[in-house]
């Protein structure tokens, strides 16, 4: 018979465990080779134990524990293949857990031979997600890229300011009103008004407010 693959559990819900282990130990192709109850245990039989595959849930010990068990894991071994097994499905944890470096993500409540299909395929090098996961990552993936675009457009244009108007952005970030600003640059408020109109229009915004939102998401404070 070919060698089975060979996979780690780590779950500290003692009785799913024993279920999943059982599952696994009646194919063909698979034996669990070690069991842990904790992040700590986990991390340890990954350094002591031969191993192909690791079952991880996310909360155990802590929340995060089977996260920051798979980031210390593939530290030690970056080929460390993961598959988290958990509870958990809200968008942050999806994320976080797959910048982890895990291989997949599974949702605890679905079917045995899912869980087996996604430990084969994650086996031979080809992992698939659940497509509630895989939505998940892509609308990240883009919400990221779409935060790139808005840096280089913001930076590329703040190149672009004038002394006035980024003194300007900088009294506006400091939560001063049109009146206030005019007051402390000795003009008219009209002054104000149209410089402001001058930086919507650079921007594409169509309130100060607008511009100052973004600076805070960007985090580019410092830049003015």
């Amino acid at each position: 018979m070919a060698d089975k693959i060979r996979i780690l559990v780590a779950d500290d819900f003692q009785l799913l465990k024993e279920d999943l282990i059982e599952v696994i130990n009646r194919q063909p192709d698979m034996e669990v080779v070690g069991d842990a109850a904790s992040g700590r245990e986990i991390v340890r039989l990954a350094q002591e134990t031969d191993y192909d595959i690791i079952l991880m849930d996310i909360e155990m010990e802590q929340k995060n524990s089977g996260i920051l068990a798979t980031e210390e894991i593939r530290e030690a071994d970056p080929s460390a293949a993961v598959i988290f097994l958990t509870a958990h499905e809200t968008r942050e944890m999806i994320v976080t857990a797959m910048g982890a470096g895990a291989l997949d993500y599974l949702v605890k409540g679905c079917e045995e031979e899912e869980i087996l299909y996604h430990i084969r395929c994650a086996y031979r090098g080809n992992p698939v997600m659940q497509s509630r996961i895989h939505e998940t990552i892509m609308e990240e993936y883009i919400r990221l890229q779409k935060s790139e675009r808005s840096l280089l457009f913001f930076i590329n244009n703040i190149s672009k300011l004038t002394a006035v108007e980024r003194e300007l952005i900088k009294l506006l970030l400091q939560g001063y009103k049109v009146n206030e600003i005019a007051g402390i640059r000795g003009v008219e408020n009209s002054t104000v008004k149209t410089q402001i109109k001058g930086l919507l229009r650079k921007f594409g915004c169509s309130r100060s407010k607008e511009i100052i939102q973004i600076i805070h998401d960007l985090k580019i404070e410092h830049l003015f």
